[in-house]
């Protein structure tokens, strides 16, 4: 009895060393991704001063009919996190692989070193007054250096969900990477922190933002604004005169349909695999009670989402809700037959099932719990390269796209490495 609570001490002890060290090398990563910004102060000569795509002759505003508009390919998407962005990301990188478009891509990593706010001299090979069509990983929005890279007509696009869903979402997914929650005793230790939030929660923490109105934090805002402060319709009606269109995450196929519209791009450039999926037995379902906890928790963003879901149904009324439906039944057409075509057994499996190193997709820290896809072996040859790319994850696309994805790499493989996911058994 005595040896085994003695082998017990040893193996916690053990389990603490190597969760300090864990924590050391995240906060060494962190300043190393961040350390090697080089800044560059706001001068006439950094902006962008026009299109550099012919495909941007005679483009149309959204109103103009179909007919009478060209596509629109000068984009800002504001990926936001854990919001169905990584599946608007693939739609991007095909639509701008299809037409030779040039991307604004990060340099070391997936993303533009956030959570610091975006600087232009984060985009791979930039130089000042250099113009690039689509713009479209993850960062903390900041509409002045953003402006610098794109011209002046370029469409700002972004997607929201439901604050609810994506705090469950996003503390499942991080929470590994969150210092404040490696405290929190119990199984469910997502209804432990709701019921008491400020006990486990600090602003100034380590990855802090990701429990707390995440959307809000991702435009670049102050996420510790409450619902009534009135900085936070400031914010709010800033991003409306930024963003031309926002999507909703819970109305997916519909948003799709209205990106369609106002980019006046065909079904073809919107079919999509969900990338990303999380496996259902890794959600968790609130009560009604936590539920009303999590929106006044995210109280900002929470009120971010009810101003542009009512902006978004607006849009839906104006294009025609007999016609959207049409639509959305004609893109799902079009998305069963592509699953027919590529996806082995027709639909996602879980990350062990994967086949090819080439589809798995990023996990989180400890778990696997992100699905992915297997691609048939016999595509015929006028599908396979669609089928691919359709099925490529974020990291996998962005190295084919060209991006040297080295402090990606090695975060992930000192991530993956046993011992550490040992430390949360």
């Amino acid at each position: 009895m005595m040896s085994r609570i003695k082998r017990n001490k040893c193996t916690l002890k053990r389990r603490l060393i190597l969760w300090v060290l864990m924590t050391n090398i995240m906060l060494v990563l962190y300043c190393l991704m961040n350390s090697t910004q080089v800044k560059i102060r706001d001068s006439q000569q950094d902006t962008c001063p026009l299109s550099i795509s012919k495909l941007k002759e005679n483009v149309s505003k959204p109103s103009q009919r179909r007919e009478e508009c060209s596509p629109i390919v000068d984009i800002m998407f504001m990926k936001t996190h854990k919001t169905a962005s990584s599946t608007i990301l693939n739609i991007l990188f095909r639509f701008g692989e299809k037409h030779n478009l040039k991307f604004a891509l990060p340099d070391g990593r997936n993303d533009f070193f956030y959570p610091s706010p975006f600087l232009c001299s984060q985009v791979k090979d930039y130089r000042p007054g250099e113009c690039f069509n689509i713009i479209c990983n993850h960062m903390r929005f900041d509409h002045q250096e953003v402006a610098k890279l794109l011209p002046p007509d370029a469409l700002y696009i972004t997607i929201l969900r439901d604050p609810v869903d994506l705090f469950e979402s996003s503390f499942n997914y991080y929470h590994r990477a969150v210092p404040l929650t490696w405290r929190i005793n119990g199984e469910n230790q997502l209804t432990e922190f709701l019921n008491s939030p400020e006990t486990f929660y600090s602003p100034q923490a380590f990855n802090s933002f990701y429990l707390k109105n995440l959307l809000f934090f991702d435009f670049g805002f102050d996420n510790n604004l409450e619902a009534d402060d009135p900085r936070v319709m400031r914010g709010i009606h800033d991003l409306s005169k930024r963003f031309d269109l926002v999507l909703i995450a819970e109305y997916f196929e519909e948003s799709l349909i209205l990106l369609k519209d106002t980019l006046c791009w065909t079904t073809e450039d919107i079919l999509y695999f969900k990338v990303n999926a999380r496996r259902s037995s890794s959600v968790s379902h609130l009560t009604p009670e936590l539920r009303a906890k999590a929106l006044q928790w995210n109280g900002a963003d929470w009120k971010l989402y009810q101003h542009f879901n009512a902006t978004f149904w607006a849009r839906v009324e104006v294009y025609g809700r007999e016609r959207m439906k049409q639509e959305v039944n004609e893109l799902r057409r079009r998305n069963t037959e592509m699953k027919a075509i590529c996806v082995e057994d027709g639909d996602a499996v879980e990350a062990q099932k994967i086949q090819d190193r080439r589809f798995l997709p990023w996990q989180p820290v400890g778990e696997s719990s992100i699905l992915g896809y297997n691609m048939k072996k016999n595509v015929h040859p006028t599908f396979r390269t669609l089928c691919k790319k359709m099925l490529t994850p974020e990291i996998q696309y962005l190295s084919d796209l060209g991006v040297n994805l080295w402090l990606t790499r090695l975060w992930g493989w000192l991530k993956d490495l046993t011992w550490i996911k040992n430390i949360y058994n």
